[in-house]
C-alpha cells in the first residue's frame, strides 16, 4: 500500500491533504457529514487577540470559476477560542492547526502566548496575507522586512510549528518566502487570495461593501501553481501548496509543483466532502503508478 503520511515541521501528517482557514469553521460543522480522521489537518477560522465583527455586508460575491470574499477575519477572539471551542475540538483525530492574524507585531505575538500551552494544538499559520482588514493582514506579508519582522517576534515565542501564510499580491513571493525562512519558519503555505473586485452593472456598485475582495477558486490556480512552483525552488522548507484545488488531479499537480502538502478552499463550498475524495483519488494514483510514496511526487514535475 503506497504511504501518504508526510512531514511539515516537527509535525506529521496522516496524509496531505487539509482543509483551508476560513473554509471548514472549525470541523464541528461537518462532523455529521464526514469523518475528520480522514483529513491531514484541518486549518482552523482566523483567530486573532481581540474579537472581531468582520467587515459589513454583502461579504461575498461569485465570479466565474471562483468568488471574492471580504469577511474580515470575524471572530470571537483567541481567549473564546481557548475556552469554548479548543474543548470541543482537541479531540478530533487528525491535526488541527490555527490561523494567527493581527493588527500589529505585538497581536500577533500575544496571540500566539495563548496557544502555547495547547497540547492538541502542533501548529499555528501565521496569516500575514488577509487582504480584506484594513490594519495589519496583508501589509506584513507584502514586503520582506514586516514578513521577516512579524515571523521572528513568532518564532521567539512559539515552540511548536510555525507555518507563514504568503500573500500573492506581491511582485516577488520567492523572496518573501526566503525572508520568513531566514527568520525559523518552519514552512510557507501559499497563496491566499488575489484582490480583485466585481460591480453590479445595473446598480453600478460593488458587489461587495469593501469594493475589494479576495479572489479564489479555479480560477486563480494557474498562478497559484506557479507560484508554488517558484517558491520550491527558492526555500528549503516544506511548502504547503493552495488556490483553486478541487479534485485529486489538482493536487497532485500541487505536488509535482513542490507542495509537500496541499490546502481545500473555496471548493468546500460547493462539495463539503471534497478534501476526503481527494485523499481517495491520491491514493489510486499512487497505486496506479506504482509509487511507494506521496513525498516521491514532491517537486517531480519533469521539464526536459
Amino acid at each position: 500500500m503506497a504511504r501518504l503520511e508526510v512531514t511539515i515541521g516537527s509535525m506529521l501528517l496522516r496524509n496531505p491533504v487539509m482543509t483551508a482557514s476560513g473554509t471548514f469553521g472549525y470541523g464541528t460543522e461537518y462532523t455529521d457529514f464526514m469523518d475528520l480522521g480522514r483529513l491531514g489537518g484541518i486549518f482552523v477560522k482566523g483567530t486573532t487577540l481581540e474579537p472581531r465583527q468582520g467587515n459589513d455586508y454583502p461579504r461575498m460575491a461569485e465570479t466565474p470559476s471562483g468568488m471574492l470574499n471580504a469577511v474580515g477575519l470575524h471572530n470571537k477572539g483567541v481567549d473564546y477560542f481557548v475556552e469554548q471551542i479548543y474543548p470541543v475540538i482537541k479531540d478530533y483525530d487528525t491535526r488541527m492547526i490555527v490561523n494567527v492574524s493581527g493588527s500589529t507585531v505585538e497581536d500577533y505575538v500575544a496571540c500566539t502566548e495563548k496557544l502555547v500551552g495547547l497540547e492538541k494544538i502542533p501548529a499555528i499559520e501565521l496569516n500575514i496575507s488577509c487582504p480584506n482588514v484594513k490594519e495589519g493582514g496583508m501589509a506584513f506579508g507584502t514586503t520582506c522586512a514586516s514578513a521577516a519582522q512579524v515571523t521572528r517576534a513568532v518564532r521567539r515565542v512559539y515552540p511548536g510549528t510555525l507555518i507563514v501564510k504568503l500573500s500573492p499580491n506581491v511582485t516577488d513571493i520567492a523572496e518573501i518566502a526566503r525572508s520568513v525562512e531566514a527568520e525559523g519558519a518552519d514552512s510557507v503555505s501559499l497563496v491566499n487570495t488575489f484582490l480583485g473586485m466585481a460591480i453590479d452593472a445595473e446598480s453600478r456598485r460593488p458587489k461587495l461593501s469593501t469594493v475589494t475582495g479576495g479572489l479564489s477558486g479555479p480560477c486563480i490556480k494557474p498562478i497559484a501553481l506557479r507560484m508554488v512552483w517558484q517558491v520550491f525552488h527558492a526555500v528549503n522548507i516544506p511548502v504547503i501548496g493552495m488556490g483553486g484545488i478541487c479534485n485529486w488531479e489538482d493536487a497532485i499537480e500541487f505536488i509535482l509543483a513542490g507542495a509537500t502538502a496541499i490546502q481545500v478552499g473555496t471548493c468546500n463550498f460547493i462539495d463539503p466532502s471534497v478534501s476526503v475524495k481527494i485523499v481517495e483519488g491520491i491514493e489510486a494514483y499512487l497505486q496506479r503508478h506504482n509509487i511507494a510514496s506521496v513525498t516521491d511526487l514532491v517537486g517531480a514535475m519533469e521539464t526536459a
